[in-house]
């Protein structure tokens, strides 16, 4: 019996043992080339995370990248973040290159951690997705098509500003914002109009958004588990959505030009074939994704810097033309001012 007890802990040492060289060798080969810039991956697996997001705990994420700056360079230096190695350009000229060689010198990439969200992204490479989609949203982005677009955000805006800001004597803006930019994301992009459809999306986009930056631990009740699940209700809810639409493009219910489902729907490519409805549910949640924290981010700061610059507000304020193009920005600033 002593005998069997001293086998299996020495099974499980060797177990952790291969375990833990595996974490380092799988760490340190991403970087064992000669010539690349300088830096430090910081520990094994989680590499520099920690300080990174504690930077950002402390209201001061741009610190992790400026310390950096000024101890190996000013323009590129590597790290480690979410188990997966990084090099990070800084200044305008390491952003030019970037952007200049799109698909030429440096291409698209997700971590694995994405592909485990998105995984029928995984059946073509993100170089003919970003091609995909840049076919399909310039019909979009059209400044005839904006114009469209404002009387839906005003109506919008003034909805949300009369149920969550007038007559407040305090808000958050923050999740105020995210609020505002997804339904108007809802209804941009599918023409949902109901708030509390819209609001079954709400919490799981909240796991799914969490848990794309977070270690790709995929356990039960990890972040990265509970962004697996989101993206798979919502997936599923998306799908529905999908095929209620495609009944009312068959029936004459609803058009190509209605938003941006209608057209993915209605468009094929080049071999006439038309995207599948799993396809158009990723890349519908992707442009969810994408305007679920970005805009409203975009949106508090304005809110933060116009309050604590008032002449700055006032000079935008008087600035600001009263085009229908920019009437619902001047809304924005008005309910603000009010």
């Amino acid at each position: 019996m002593v005998e069997l007890y001293l086998y299996l802990l020495l099974l499980f040492f060797s177990f952790i043992s291969l375990t833990l060289f595996f974490l380092f060798y799988k760490h340190k080969i991403p970087f064992s080339a000669p010539n690349l810039p300088p830096g430090t991956i910081g520990y094994p697996m989680i590499g520099e995370t920690l300080e990174f997001l504690s930077t950002g705990w402390k209201g001061h994420p741009e610190k992790f990248i400026f310390d950096r700056m000024i101890k190996y360079s000013s323009e590129i230096f590597k790290t480690s973040l979410l188990g997966e190695p990084i090099v990070v350009f800084c200044g305008a000229s390491c952003n030019k290159f970037l952007f200049c060689n799109e698909n030429k010198l440096v291409t698209s990439w997700w971590p694995d951690n994405v592909n485990k969200v998105f995984p029928t992204s995984l059946q073509t490479s993100s170089k003919e997705e970003s091609k995909k989609m840049r076919k399909l949203l310039p019909h979009f982005l059209k400044p005839e098509a904006l114009q469209r677009y404002v009387s839906v955000m005003d109506h919008i805006a003034h909805q949300h500003f009369a149920s969550f800001w007038e007559n407040k004597t305090q808000v958050t803006v923050y999740p105020l914002a995210k609020r505002y930019t997804f339904l108007l994301a809802c209804r941009l992009f599918m023409s949902i109009e109901d708030e509390n459809h819209v609001a079954k999306f709400s919490d799981p986009f909240h796991l799914l958004g969490s848990g794309i930056i977070s270690l790709p631990i995929d356990f039960p009740g990890t972040p990265f588990n509970k962004a697996i699940k989101a993206s798979k209700f919502i997936r599923k809810e998306l799908l529905k959505i999908i095929r209620v639409r495609k009944v009312d493009l068959a029936e004459g219910k609803a058009t190509q030009t209605q938003d941006i489902l209608s057209h993915m729907l209605l468009t094929c490519n080049e071999d006439g074939e038309y995207m599948n409805e799993f396809d158009i549910a990723d890349k519908i949640l992707g442009l969810l994704i994408g305007g679920h924290d970005t805009a409203s981010v975009t949106c508090t700061f304005i809110v933060k810097y116009l309050a604590e610059l008032p002449h700055i507000y006032d000079r935008v304020y008087q600035d600001i033309s009263h085009s229908v193009r920019l009437v619902w920005i001047k809304f924005l600033f008005s309910v603000y001012k009010v």
